[in-house]
């Protein structure tokens, strides 16, 4: 099998610019927003690009303590980006956003760490790093879909109980389309990435069931925890009125 894998040069990546660029004005003109998006591109192009040059470093480094660092920023970063949608924030929700997503992801994490792979070290970065990153971005994804449906829910004068309901399976929607479709629609990121680069489709198949499992785990963990953080403080605000 060729274990070759093609090189992208950054001419080519204009490319596929064409259909972004076909969704920008599209959402310029239906959502009369002019910066939101061009925003999120300039974040994720200078984000990527400076990550390349810290992965370079970081797998080239033997340091725990460095990869502490990164998964601790990793987590404070989801757990702010998790709560972008809401209209009302506060000191608790971020606090909730990060519990919710540490315990979650951390809890999740250790078991394909420690059970599933058995790394040796285990703060491998070149494995760590990247797991810790789809399992966190699932989660914060996760947590912010439930937290503004939420939000919504409480806003229309729905109890704790029904809100929860909705905007907990809301959060799963992506998550268990993704089950529905995985192999007969779409062949992931990973497994994806290790085909092109020449693994056995039956051991990249492996990984791939590793990491639905983990995001599915991780992310209803998360909101799971998060909506309970929420009926906490409700109760307390109950309390004080």
């Amino acid at each position: 099998m060729n274990t070759s894998i093609y090189n992208i040069s950054l001419f080519d990546l204009l490319w596929v610019m064409i259909p972004v660029a076909v969704v920008i004005v599209i959402y310029m003109r239906w959502t009369q927003d002019k910066t939101t998006l061009f925003y999120a591109l300039f974040r994720m192009l200078l984000q990527l690009i400076l990550i390349g040059y810290v992965l370079t470093y970081i797998f080239t480094s033997n340091s725990s303590y460095l990869v502490i660092l990164i998964l601790s920023v990793m987590l404070v970063a989801a757990a702010m980006i998790a709560l972008r949608p809401l209209q009302k924030k506060n000191r608790n929700l971020y606090l909730y956003a990060f519990i919710s997503i540490f315990i979650g992801g951390i809890f999740t994490l250790l078991m394909v760490v420690f059970g599933v792979l058995d790394l040796n070290p285990w703060y491998e970065p070149r494995f760590l790093i990247p797991l810790a990153g789809m399992i966190f971005a699932n989660s914060m994804n996760a947590v912010s879909i439930s937290a503004e449906r939420f939000e919504t829910e409480n806003e229309r004068g729905y109890s704790y109980t029904e809100a929860r309901a909705t905007s907990y399976k809301a959060a799963l929607i992506p998550i268990i389309n993704s089950l529905f479709a995985v192999g007969l629609v779409s062949l992931p990121g990973m497994m994806t990435g290790q085909i092109l680069s020449g693994v056995d489709p039956l051991i990249a198949v492996r990984y791939q069931m590793m990491v639905m499992l983990m995001i599915l785990g991780s992310a209803g963990i998360s909101v799971a925890i998060y909506l309970v953080l929420l009926k906490k403080q409700g109760d307390k605000n109950e309390t004080l009125h």
